[in-house]
């Protein structure tokens, strides 16, 4: 039976991190073209490294010892990527014969996971990010949920502008950060959040409604650099602000 069912909290696993990780990478990144016609959306760079490998170094840092990656479009191109450079931790594929959807991606990849009775990591493949890891996993065990999601602000590009009644600008003002929070796309799950999720079909959808209702999942505030890679201004804009912070030109 689900945990779910009978309202039960996530268990104190001993452990100060998490040792496991899923990288949903099975999209078509339609909105990223002409960069996905020939590599699937977490192979397009930012900064000159594969957002996936930008992802697999993360966790590497944060202690994550294996990563299984979700891929179906294109999944050759993360195969032979993987398979030609040296990586910071154990990192296996598994692939979509067909599209499963988000929830889908993640029940396949969680069945890889040589630890099935740990918690596990998960994110999508098109998030640029660092935050503490150790402190959300902190968080998730304090609260004792079986799922616990990252809610970064939004990314508001260029500061507000104000106008008085002819039109005319009167202030320009620099970004101020949105009350609001996002999904951020970065999940930790209990184990048995996996019997949870469909085998074809958006885990946003199905799962996520059910542990809201149960009061089952709770959200860790990020306030470190986030960003979606959506499409080519996403990655113009980042590519922008990681070029200031190191000096590029």
């Amino acid at each position: 039976m689900s945990r779910l069912s009978d309202g039960a909290g996530g268990g104190d696993t001993g452990l100060g991190t998490v040792r496991q990780a899923v990288i949903l990478a099975g999209g078509f990144g339609s909105r990223l073209r002409p960069l996905t016609r020939t590599r699937p959306k977490s192979m397009v760079e930012v900064h000159g490294t594969p957002i996936l490998r930008h992802q697999l170094d993360w966790f590497a840092e944060s202690g994550v010892e294996q990563v299984v990656v979700s891929a179906g479009h294109l999944a050759p191109v993360i195969g032979d990527y993987l398979a030609s450079h040296r990586l910071p931790l154990r990192t296996d594929v598994v692939v979509e014969e067909r599209p499963l959807g988000r929830g889908g991606g993640l029940k396949l990849a969680a069945a890889a996971l040589n630890r099935p009775d740990e918690p596990w990591l998960a994110v999508y493949g098109d998030i640029w990010t660092r935050f503490s890891l150790a402190g959300m996993f902190a968080h998730h065990r304090r609260h004792a949920a079986l799922a616990t999601v990252a809610l970064p602000r939004p990314w508001l590009p260029r500061g507000s502008v104000e106008c008085d009644e002819q039109g005319r600008v009167t202030t320009l003002v620099s970004p101020v950060p949105p009350p609001l929070r996002v999904n951020g796309g970065v999940y930790i799950f209990e184990p048995s959040v996996v019997e949870l999720l469909p085998d074809e079909g958006d885990h946003e959808e199905v799962s996520l409604p059910r542990l809201i209702r149960a009061r089952q999942l709770t959200g860790y505030l990020v306030d470190g650099p986030w960003r979606a890679i959506n499409t080519p201004n996403d990655l113009d804009d980042i590519e922008r602000e990681l070029s200031a912070v190191t000096g590029d030109a």
